[in-house]
């Protein structure tokens, strides 16, 4: 399965980018908050960016979506788990609602935020705070998406860290949050072992 892609920021649309990769060009679907975090990477064309991703297959269609931290990765597959919500009305809640706040509506049950998002009605609005309240405790909040996005940025070392923190047993939201904390604190030019010495820190807190 894909999982990440990085490489060049080639061209965007409406809900979608096109990252250039070795050579061949990724369509990946995204919600608006991801484009505009792909925006402010670099220049519209020609930028460098990283996308963590989900690739989804049906009987008709194969779909890559795009994403621009794994914590929105996250919320996106628990949101495409509850009945009647697919990948483009999972990207409208994500585009209408951060991380942070899909979080703090589920909490709540407050399903009049979720219907905010384009083509959800009031019916699956309540069901998906139904379904997730008893599951939002684990995930990301309001600063996951900066913090993805300081990451991805960042380039190699950050991302080295973040594999290595998985590969100790950490959710991948909860390893990309802990590297993205260690890179502010430590700044841009910190090395991966020192990230990764901070990040078990924050991860472990």
């Amino acid at each position: 399965m894909i999982a990440k892609l990085t490489g060049t920021l080639d061209e965007t649309g409406a809900d979608w980018a096109v990252i250039a990769v070795g050579g061949v060009g990724y369509l990946v679907h995204c919600s608006a908050r991801t484009l505009a975090a792909l925006s402010a990477m670099g220049p519209e064309r020609g930028g460098q960016c990283t996308v963590f991703t989900d690739l989804q297959v049906s009987e008709n269609d194969m779909r890559l979506l795009g994403f621009a931290d794994g914590g929105e990765r996250d919320w996106f597959r628990l949101l495409t788990g509850v009945q009647g919500v697919g990948s483009k009305v999972a990207l409208a809640i994500l585009s209408a609602l951060s991380a942070g706040e899909l979080r703090d509506a589920c909490a709540a049950g407050d399903a009049a935020s979720v219907a905010r998002a384009q083509g959800v009605g009031p019916k699956l609005a309540g069901r998906i705070v139904n379904e997730l309240k008893d599951k939002e405790g684990g995930m990301p909040g309001g600063s996951g998406l900066a913090m993805g996005i300081a990451v991805s940025h960042a380039g190699g070392a950050s991302a080295d860290a973040v594999s290595a923190l998985q590969n100790l047993g950490f959710k991948p939201a909860v390893a990309a949050q802990a590297v993205a904390r260690a890179q502010e604190e430590l700044g841009e030019g910190a090395g991966e072992g020192d990230l990764i010495r901070v990040a078990l820190r924050r991860a472990a807190g």
